[in-house]
């Protein structure tokens, strides 16, 4: 099954299968982010996917604005590291950060 997610002006396109129908919809279950139409910091619509490693073991995956390069982490549940969401505030709005310059 072909999944496409929207990410800014960027279509996105996951490949998801399993032996059986129930599990391919299961692996498609486990993309259960949105479509993201602009920063939550600017408004821009130049977005991408990024990923990065953090002292050599911790992994994060975030949508991040080419213009101003606030971003929004993707988490994972802890019971089933496989599926992905992307962080909300308490009030359930996507959790966008601000790019931070960082000191020496």
């Amino acid at each position: 099954m072909m999944v496409s997610k929207r990410i800014g002006r960027r279509q996105f396109h996951f490949t998801v299968q399993g032996p059986n129908f129930h599990e391919v919809v299961a692996e498609y279950d486990r993309l259960s982010f949105p479509d993201v139409a602009k920063c939550g910091i600017c408004g821009s619509d130049n977005l991408d996917l990024t990923a990065r490693v953090a002292q050599d073991k911790f992994k994060y995956t975030s949508v991040k604005c080419i213009d101003c390069r606030a971003d929004v982490t993707f988490g994972k549940r802890q019971d089933d590291d496989q599926t992905v969401f992307l962080r909300k505030t308490e009030d359930g709005k996507l959790d966008w950060r601000a790019w931070e310059k960082a000191e020496k």
